[in-house]
């Protein structure tokens, strides 16, 4: 069986890592060995520490310095940037295949580093098809797929989830879970609606789980607020969802919203922007809403719509949570395996 090396150098644990372990946990299942590469000190690593037959290396810069450590591997897969420069430098020194997946809709710049780091990948993988198309406009020779992100099947404390209802008991709480990060994010036309609904629906309670470098900014900007509360990073993000009862994601730019993915299994309505590779799983009134971006007006009028009308919120929610049946980590597992068989 296949020795599968994973590389991810990100900082901290974000919805990338969150997918990177998502697939090294599914492929332990099915007996695989694997070697996660990560910089020193990594949430990454840490998390993964526990999973079977799987080795984790962690590494400082430069990192290409470190490429045999790794020179035994039959696949290299590359989660982000960085990793797949470092991939590309193995397949020089080694000739080692490797695949890199790409989760955001960035236009890649294009440099000769970058050209020749996708040329040589042996399948670049995009999360939707916004990104496969601006990975295909840096040279169209490059071999690229669309293989989805995949729900995490968060686990949800029943004790602890009681807790967080009886905190908001009479609201209608409308949940976001992202980086707070206008650029990518979009919280601050969130924080502006709801100083619009604080005085006409004073039930409406807004509640933002993450945090960022726009945090500050954020609770300055809803300083005079009271219907919004930022609870900051939890790891039992699970426990807050089931309170929800609609899910806001006003995103500028996204890759994919994986986390859209987590909300639909949980049966929980969605308002999103039509940006990125969102409306790849979400469907304008058929399993969400999909509005435009910068869009105060828009988002109002999509909350109150399911505010009013619990027959379109049922309606919509009930169908996310059987389009979510698409994005297990089982189906994302299998179409990365054929990729490893193919190109290994």
């Amino acid at each position: 069986m296949q020795t599968i090396t994973h590389l991810n150098f990100a900082k901290g644990f974000r919805g990338g890592e969150r997918q990177t372990l998502l697939l090294i946990e599914s492929l332990a299942k099915k007996g695989y060995r694997q070697t996660l590469v990560t910089r020193k000190n990594a949430m990454l690593s840490q998390k993964a520490s526990k999973i079977k037959n799987l080795t984790i290396i962690s590494i400082s810069k430069p990192y290409f310095l470190s490429t045999p450590k790794i020179k035994k591997s039959d696949i290299i897969h590359a989660h982000e940037t960085k990793a797949a420069h470092f991939a590309y430098f193995a397949h020089l020194m080694y000739k080692i295949p490797y695949i890199v997946t790409r989760r955001i809709d960035q236009t890649i710049r294009a440099s000769f580093l970058n050209k020749k780091v996708y040329l040589h990948s042996k399948k670049t993988v995009a999360l939707s098809s916004v990104i496969q198309e601006k990975i295909e406009a840096l040279n169209s020779h490059i071999n690229t797929a669309i293989i989805p992100d995949a729900l995490s099947h968060l686990a949800t404390n029943q004790k602890n989830s009681d807790t967080i209802s009886q905190r908001f008991k009479d609201k209608f709480l409308i949940g976001h879970i992202g980086e707070l990060d206008n650029e990518d994010k979009g919280q601050y036309y969130l924080i502006e609606v709801a100083k619009k609904l604080q005085n006409s629906h004073p039930d409406i309670h807004f509640l933002l789980l993450g945090k960022g470098i726009d945090e500050q900014i954020f609770k300055k900007q809803a300083q005079n607020l009271n219907n919004i509360t930022f609870e900051g990073y939890v790891n039992n993000v699970g426990d807050y969802i089931p309170n929800f009862n609609l899910f806001i994601f006003p995103s500028l730019r996204e890759g994919l919203g994986s986390i859209l993915l987590d909300i639909m299994a949980f049966s929980i309505p969605i308002i999103a922007t039509k940006v990125g590779g969102i409306p790849d799983i979400i469907y304008h009134d058929k399993n969400g809403l999909l509005i435009p971006p910068h869009d105060c007006d828009a988002l109002e009028k999509a909350i109150l719509k399911l505010y009013k009308d619990k027959d379109l919120a049922s309606r919509l929610s009930k169908k996310a949570k059987e389009d979510s049946t698409m994005y297990t980590a089982e189906k994302m597992r299998e179409r990365y395996i054929t990729l490893y068989e193919e190109h290994s």
